[in-house]
C-alpha cells in the first residue's frame, strides 16, 4: 500500500492543475508541492513536476491552435522571447539570493489582483469577436514573453497567469488571442527548462508518467472550457492562483 500513497497524492493533484492550468495558468502552485508530498527530493520534485506539466500544456496549446486561439506570427515572436528570457532566468537564479524576488512578490500580488478585478477584458466571451492586435503588439508580445519568461526561468509560479494579465492589459489583446499566447509561451519555457532536468537525470519517470496522464487530462477538460466559453470562472480561478501564490509566499517567509 505504501507503494501506491505518492500516485494516490499525485494523480488527483495533477488534474487539478492542468485544469486550473490550462484556464487561467498558476497549476505549479498545486503539481509541483504534489510531488513533495509524495516525498520527492527538491531537484527530482522540479524535474518530474516539469515533465508532468509539459506534457499537460502541449496538449492545451494543440487544442487552442486547432481552434483558432494561436496566431502564428505573435505565437513564433512570443516562444522566442520566453525561450531566450527562460534561459536568462535560469543564469541569473544561480546569482541571485531567491528571498528578494520574494519579497518583491509580497507588495506585487495585491497591486495585480487590484488589477484582475478591475481588468473588463477578462470577462469577454470568447466567441465574441475581437479587434485585429495593433502595430505594437509585436513588439509588446516579445517583451512581454522575454520578461515574463526570465521569471519563469528565475522563480516560476503563476506564469501563465502573469503572461495572461499583460497580453490583455498592457499589449492589449483579446482574451482569445491573449489565452492561446500564454500557452505557446508557456509550453516554450516549459521544454527549455525541461531539457535541463533530463539531461541531469532529475525526471522520476514511474511519478512523471502517471502524473502527466492525470495532467493532460485537467488540462484537455479545462481547454475545453475555455473553448466553450469559460469567460466567468476565469477571473475568479485567476485570484485564486494569485491567493495560493502569495500564501506559499508567506509560508516560505
Amino acid at each position: 500500500m505504501d507503494v501506491l500513497i505518492p500516485y494516490i497524492i499525485v494523480i488527483p493533484l495533477l488534474f487539478l492543475a492542468g485544469f486550473v492550468d490550462s484556464i487561467a495558468g498558476g497549476g505549479g502552485l498545486i503539481s509541483l508541492p504534489a510531488y513533495f508530498l509524495a516525498g520527492l527530493p527538491p531537484h527530482l520534485a522540479l524535474g518530474t513536476n516539469k515533465f508532468s506539466s509539459t506534457c499537460g500544456t502541449t496538449i492545451a496549446t494543440i487544442r487552442f491552435a486547432m481552434n483558432g486561439f494561436i496566431r502564428p506570427r505573435l505565437a513564433g515572436i512570443c516562444i522566442v522571447g520566453a525561450i531566450a528570457g527562460s534561459s536568462i532566468g535560469s543564469r541569473l537564479a544561480l546569482l541571485t539570493d531567491g528571498d528578494i524576488i520574494s519579497k518583491m512578490m509580497l507588495v506585487v500580488l495585491p497591486v495585480v489582483a487590484f488589477y484582475v478585478m478591475r481588468n473588463k477584458k477578462l470577462t469577454q466571451k470568447m466567441n465574441e469577436g475581437e479587434p485585429e492586435p495593433d502595430r505594437t503588439a509585436p513588439f509588446k508580445c516579445a517583451v512581454t514573453s522575454l520578461v515574463i519568461g526570465c521569471y519563469d526561468g528565475f522563480y516560476g509560479p503563476g506564469t501563465g497567469t502573469f503572461l495572461l494579465l499583460v497580453l490583455t492589459g498592457w499589449a492589449r489583446l483579446g482574451i482569445r488571442t491573449a489565452a492561446g499566447l500564454t500557452k505557446a509561451s508557456n509550453l516554450s519555457s516549459n521544454v527549455a527548462a525541461l531539457a535541463t532536468f533530463l539531461l541531469t537525470g532529475n525526471v522520476y519517470f514511474p511519478l512523471a508518467i502517471a502524473g502527466a496522464i492525470a495532467n493532460i487530462c485537467g488540462n484537455y477538460i479545462g481547454s475545453g472550457m475555455v473553448l466553450k466559453d469559460a469567460s466567468r470562472i476565469i477571473k475568479p480561478i485567476i485570484i485564486i492562483v494569485l491567493v495560493l501564490l502569495f500564501i506559499k509566499i508567506l509560508w516560505q517567509g
